[in-house]
């Protein structure tokens, strides 16, 4: 009796073992599920449209905005067959102002795209923005309203996609490439009025063959955003907007919302993102070499600092 007694003890102990094992396992696989990473990507396409009138949509498109509660900033055509809208509001605006350099963040891009005989409708992922400009809201309200007039069908732009750790200390595949952090420093004022004037005066001679598209003030912070459309000219033909999407641009579901670039001013400094870091941000699997890569515009660069420090009224021979 005292043996068996001991064997039931024994089998009980192997019980409470088997029972302990399988409760960490499942505790474990509900660990992993909860906290598996999300992962971002640039772009949303709300919708297909049966039609080639990329004008009459866009109309159609300005229409929701302000009844969804956006404004719309500026719109441009870079090249044939699209159309850019550019929208902001009062939350994307004081969102953007919470964050050092957020005003990145305080417009947001529809795009209204024609190929194959029907239209691409697509616009910025915000929260794939909010954490890539290191925001303190990821934005999700202002998707959701994005949904709510546009519509919603899948995230695009990049295979997997990002994490929010990984768009927030983005860099394009190594070390030495620039960040978020980093600028290009284009020119230089006394005061936030003086750089505005200088560089609006600039834009309007259009030296480089670049233009404005529109402009956001942030209240209460003497920092500014002028998005601008560049055509390329003279030395700087390569910084043009069809030249580099034509290029890099090149698979089904178009990222034409890349586009337009940013100025900013801020307290006087006029300046923007690298190149290196404003295009990969956008097109994260682009390969460094062949087709379609990045060496495909290795003169974009280059020309994006030339054109864009004659836009802010500087000397390229003093820009960085």
């Amino acid at each position: 009796m005292a043996i068996g007694h001991a064997e039931m003890k024994i089998d009980a102990l192997k019980i409470n073992i088997h029972i302990i094992a399988l409760s960490l396992f499942l505790l474990l696989q509900s660990t992993s599920i909860f906290s598996a990473e999300i992962y971002y990507k640039p772009f949303i396409l709300a919708q297909y449209v049966k039609s080639t009138d990329t004008q009459k949509i866009a109309q159609l498109v300005r229409k929701r905005m302000a009844n969804n509660g956006f404004q719309v900033v500026g719109s441009y055509s870079p090249y044939p067959d699209t159309e850019i809208i550019v929208i902001t509001n009062d939350k994307l605006r004081h969102y953007s102002s919470l964050s050092d350099n957020g005003i990145y963040a305080a417009i947001q891009r529809i795009s209204i795209t024609a190929i194959n005989n029907q239209i691409q409708i697509s616009y910025t992922n915000p929260t794939y923005m909010a954490h890539a400009y290191r925001l303190k809201n990821d934005l999700s309200d202002i998707s959701r309203q994005l949904k709510k007039a546009l519509g919603f069908t899948m995230q695009f732009g990049a295979e997997q996609g990002l994490t929010k750790e990984m768009l927030r200390n983005y860099q394009y595949k190594w070390i030495m490439m620039p960040q978020f952090t980093d600028r290009l420093e284009l020119a230089e004022y006394p005061t936030h009025k003086e750089a505005i004037i200088n560089v609006l005066k600039a834009l309007e001679e259009n030296q480089a063959g670049v233009r404005k598209v529109y402009r956001v003030d942030l209240k209460n912070k003497n920092e500014t955003i002028i998005g601008v459309s560049m055509k390329g000219n003279g030395s700087n033909e390569c910084s043009s907007d069809q030249y580099i999407m034509q290029k890099i641009d090149f698979k089904k579901l178009k990222s034409t919302g890349h586009l337009p670039y940013e100025i900013i001013i801020k307290n006087g400094s006029v300046n923007a993102l690298f190149a290196e870091f404003r295009i990969a941000m956008n097109f994260p699997d682009l390969s460094m070499m062949g087709d379609n890569s990045f060496a495909s515009i290795m003169c974009a660069p280059e020309s994006i600092l030339e054109a864009l420090t004659l836009a802010a009224g500087g000397d390229p021979e003093e820009s960085w």
